[in-house]
C-alpha cells in the first residue's frame, strides 16, 4: 500500500501525517505533494525524511490511496488524475461533497457508504457537519431525527493557517488599549480573511454569501447532513459563527424526533456511541477537544420553547476528527476492504 497526502504543507495536512504516524497506518510509503510554492520542502514522515512534490506536473502512478487537502479548485483538477492512475480518492474539500457518485462519508456513521465510489472518490465532510453528527448520528438511528436548530462557533483554523495567523495578528494589534476594546474607540486593525475582526471579536457570517442570505458553510451544513443521515427531507436550520478560537468548532443544536426521546435516554445512547465522550460533570470546550480525536457532548436537556425534543452541545478539534483524522479512518476502511 503506497499512500499520498496533497496538500501536504497545509495545517490539515500536516496533521494527516500525524495521524498516519499515530494510527501505525499500513503503508510502504508515502509520496507528499503541494502546491510550486512549498515544492521542494523536505518533511519528516513516518517513513523517514521525504521531499514535497509539485502537484500540477506530478506523475501519480503507483498510489493506492491519496489523501486530499489543497481545497476545491485542485481538487476538480487533480482528484479525477489520481483517480484514473488507480488511487482511491479521500477529498478533505468541498468539491464532490454534493456528487451523487461520490459517497461522503463520517467513520462511525456510514461507514458502508465508502464501499460503493464509482468515481474512486471518496468525500470528507465539512468539519463541522462531521463533529455535530458524530452525536446527531445514534440518536436518529434510535428515534428518527425530523428537525434540527444548529448555531457553529467555528475556530479560525477551519480557515487554514491563514485564519490563525488572522486571528494572532488582530490581537496583537488590539491588545495594547483595552479601554479602547470596551468603549468602541478601537482603530480597525485591517481584516484579510475575515469581512469584520476576528481579535476579541465573533464574526456571525463563517464561509461566503451563498443562497437567500445564508453562507455556503451554513448551507454545507444542511446539505451534508441530509446526504450522511440518507434523510433528504430532514429540515436544518443552521447558523454559522466565526469565533477568536484558535482549535476546535463548537454546535450548539436543538433536535427533535419521531419517537419520543428523553434527555437520561440520549445520555445513554451517547455514552455507547463509537467516537463519542459525554460529559455530565462539566462543560466540554475547544480547548478540551483540542488534540482529541473524540467528539465532546455535554449539556444534554430537554427543548423547553418547542417541548419533545433534546439540545445539547457538541465540540471536537476540527483539524482531527474534523478533518486529518476521519480522512485517515475513511483510508484505513479501504485498507480493510481491498
Amino acid at each position: 500500500m503506497n499512500i499520498a497526502v496533497v496538500g501536504a504543507t497545509g495545517a490539515v495536512g500536516r496533521t494527516m501525517l500525524d495521524v498516519l504516524e499515530e494510527r501505525e497506518f499500513p503503508a510502504e510509503g508515502v509520496r507528499l505533494f503541494a502546491s510550486s510554492r512549498s515544492a521542494g520542502t523536505k518533511l519528516e514522515t513516518p517513513w523517514g525524511p521525504v521531499v514535497v512534490e509539485e502537484l500540477e506536473s506530478a506523475d501519480p502512478s503507483g498510489i493506492d490511496v491519496a489523501l486530499f487537502s489543497a481545497g476545491a479548485d485542485r481538487s476538480r483538477r487533480h482528484a479525477p488524475r489520481f483517480a484514473a492512475a488507480g488511487a482511491v480518492v479521500i477529498d478533505n474539500s468541498s468539491a464532490f461533497r454534493a456528487d451523487p457518485d461520490v459517497p461522503l462519508v463520517v467513520v462511525g456513521v456510514n461507514d458502508q457508504a465508502a464501499e460503493h465510489r464509482p468515481k474512486g472518490i471518496i468525500a470528507n465532510p465539512n468539519c463541522t457537519t462531521m463533529g455535530l453528527l458524530m452525536a446527531v448520528a445514534p440518536l436518529h438511528r434510535a428515534a428518527g431525527l425530523e428537525r434540527m436548530v444548529a448555531a457553529s462557533y467555528q475556530s479560525v483554523s477551519g480557515s487554514g493557517q491563514r485564519g490563525i495567523d488572522e486571528l494572532l495578528r488582530q490581537t496583537d494589534a488590539l491588545r495594547p488599549d483595552p479601554t479602547a476594546l470596551a468603549s468602541g474607540a478601537w482603530e480597525d486593525p485591517g481584516c484579510e480573511v475575515y469581512p469584520r475582526p476576528i481579535g476579541f471579536n465573533v464574526v456571525p457570517f463563517a464561509g461566503s454569501q451563498a443562497e437567500l442570505g445564508y453562507t455556503d458553510e451554513e448551507w454545507k451544513l444542511v446539505n451534508e447532513s441530509r446526504k450522511i443521515l440518507d434523510v433528504p427531507d430532514l429540515r436544518v436550520e443552521p447558523t454559522c459563527v466565526r469565533v477568536p478560537v484558535l482549535v476546535g468548532h463548537g454546535i450548539a443544536a436543538s433536535l427533535w424526533f419521531r419517537s419520543e426521546l428523553g434527555a437520561d435516554e440520549a445520555v445513554d445512547i451517547l455514552e455507547a456511541a463509537p467516537g463519542v465522550e459525554v460529559w455530565t460533570d462539566r462543560v466540554p470546550t475547544p480547548l478540551d477537544a483540542a488534540g482529541r480525536d473524540e467528539v465532546l457532548v455535554g449539556r444534554l436537556r430537554p427543548t423547553l420553547g418547542d417541548p419533545g425534543g433534546i439540545s445539547l452541545w457538541v465540540v471536537a478539534d476540527n483539524l482531527r476528527k474534523g478533518a486529518a483524522l476521519n480522512a485517515v479512518q475513511i483510508a484505513e476502511l479501504v485498507v480493510a476492504s481491498s
